[in-house]
């Protein structure tokens, strides 16, 4: 019989029975309407050990709110989310369903109160012709403009990458230039900046199977290197490799698998080189992850916790990168609850955005110092 599981040990009286109250009256972060897409509903006996449940993210949890309630497009997906001198910014892409010629890429911009409406900040079209938008990245150098990167194309193994900027945070954008034969930008999660400037971007084609590699630019987009593939794609299919900065030109990328688990490879010299990838122990249902290393040296990934199915959606954390413990359960009803992106504010606070049912995207806020990688517990673990 399912019922909420019990705080971990740690917890103390007060908070536990806080935590128990605050599932009683219905305030946790799942959803509860069916799901919009059937494959995405795995049944509880599918899923593994996720992590302390959705009853128990309260603690760590600052804020939940959906960026939009209502938009002019049916079906949304694949959010992105950076920080600029006036606030937030979000952007994800939107039309009729994925890969229809209407999607396009929206915006909306937060600045400390609510989200503004969303905006067309970017559509495919080519001449005459409308194509599809695919997984926008937006990403705030140190210096320089807000960089927005996306996809055009008939299909993930056709498309090309197109950049924009904005010098007002958001508020306008630059005309769309088209990146180099080759180059496609970050391909879902954002880059990081290393110390020199050079911005590092993970990314992966999907034409001659789903091979991940790196690429790299010096001068804030206007020139490129890329590294070769770090796998051959038809023994094992990576794509969408989500970074981790770990100081002192230590770097390790995370990558979504045909393999059902998330793998990783790890650089020692600013990203010029990489291992060959390996199995982690965390699970991957082929879908969407994103990570991001914090100030206090921890790091956080964003993940389905399951090998069916995009959900539960769950946050594990990692003193070194290798070892990772599942922290929390941010959604665990059926539907799809997939695409993460992750983020830290300069005030130290944690934000992630993702796919909420292909309906709504959802902004959670989350307190780090609350993150801890307990127990292994999940909703209706007896």
């Amino acid at each position: 019989m399912s019922h909420v599981p019990p705080p971990p040990p740690s917890y103390t009286r007060r908070e536990a029975l806080s935590v128990i109250a605050m599932a009683a009256a219905g305030t946790l972060l799942a959803g509860v309407s069916p799901c919009a897409r059937a494959a995405a509903d795995a049944p509880t006996s599918a899923r593994a050990p996720a992590g302390p449940s959705a009853t128990q993210a309260a603690p760590a949890v600052v804020s939940s709110e959906f960026v939009f309630e209502q938009a002019p497009f049916a079906s949304c997906h694949a959010s992105t989310i950076a920080e600029t001198k006036d606030g937030l910014v979000a952007a994800w892409f939107g039309g009729t369903r994925e890969g229809a010629k209407d999607v396009g890429i929206s915006l909306a911009r937060r600045d400390g109160q609510a989200w503004s409406a969303p905006v067309d900040v970017a559509t495919g079209a080519e001449g005459d012709q409308r194509l599809p938008c695919w997984n926008p990245v937006l990403f705030q150098p140190k210096d320089g403009p807000l960089m927005l990167f996306y996809k055009v194309g008939p299909s993930p193994s056709r498309w090309w990458g197109m950049l924009k900027t904005s010098d007002d945070a958001g508020k306008s954008w630059s005309p769309a230039r088209r990146l180099p034969e080759g180059i496609l930008g970050p391909i879902k999660n954002k880059p990081v900046q290393l110390e020199d400037g050079t911005i590092l971007c993970g990314s992966s084609t999907e034409d001659a199977g789903w091979r991940v590699h790196m690429e790299r630019t010096t001068d804030l987009g206007k020139t490129w290197s890329r590294t070769d593939p770090l796998n051959d794609g038809r023994n094992l299919g990576l794509i969408q490799p989500g970074i981790l900065n770990l100081g002192h030109g230590a770097l390790e990328i995370l990558c979504r698998s045909k393999q059902g688990k998330i793998y990783q490879s790890r650089s020692d010299d600013a990203g010029k080189t990489w291992s060959a990838p390996a199995a982690t122990d965390l699970p991957n249902p082929n879908s969407g992850i994103d990570a991001v290393t914090l100030k206090d040296g921890r790091s956080l990934l964003v993940y389905n916790h399951t090998t069916t199915g995009r959900s539960p959606l769950n946050i594990a954390v990692s003193a070194d990168g290798k070892a990772w413990t599942p922290a929390i359960v941010l959604e665990d009803e059926k539907g799809e609850y997939s695409y993460p992106a992750i983020i830290q504010t300069a005030d130290g606070k944690v934000h992630v955005t993702y796919t909420w049912k292909r309906q709504r995207i959802k902004h959670v806020v989350l307190d780090p110092a609350m993150i801890r990688g307990d127990r292994a517990v999940s909703k209706g673990t007896p």
